[in-house]
């Protein structure tokens, strides 16, 4: 199965490309100097790699761009925001149709 994936030009193609992605994802902050032009550069391999699905994704980064070169060159992060959201949305998931408001307040409130 291997074998059958490294012989298709477009699966090759999109492994190189989502692994250097993963690469820059994963520098956030280290290396915030370089992050502008090594984007800059991969934003225009995946636009040109031939793989509709990858030159869409590259398209809707390009529209973001400045967001993403935010992203990718300070440490900030919003996961204890989305973490706090998650665990709100755990909570009213269980508690579906059996309390009010004021009951899922009192249960999060229990929990932190």
């Amino acid at each position: 199965m291997i074998r059958r994936i490294g012989q298709d030009r477009d699966a090759i193609v999109l492994i190189h490309l989502v692994r250097r992605f993963v690469d820059l994802v994963r520098r956030v902050g280290t290396k915030a100097r370089d992050a502008g032009p090594v984007f800059d550069t991969w934003l225009l391999e995946a636009k040109t790699c031939g793989v509709r699905a990858m030159e869409t994704f590259a398209a809707g980064l390009e529209q973001d761009r400045s967001a993403v070169n935010a992203a990718l060159q300070t440490g900030w992060s919003n996961a204890q925001t989305e973490g706090q959201v998650n665990k709100l949305k755990l909570f009213k998931r269980s508690m579906y149709g059996r309390g009010n408001l004021d009951l899922l307040r009192r249960r999060f409130l229990m929990a932190s």
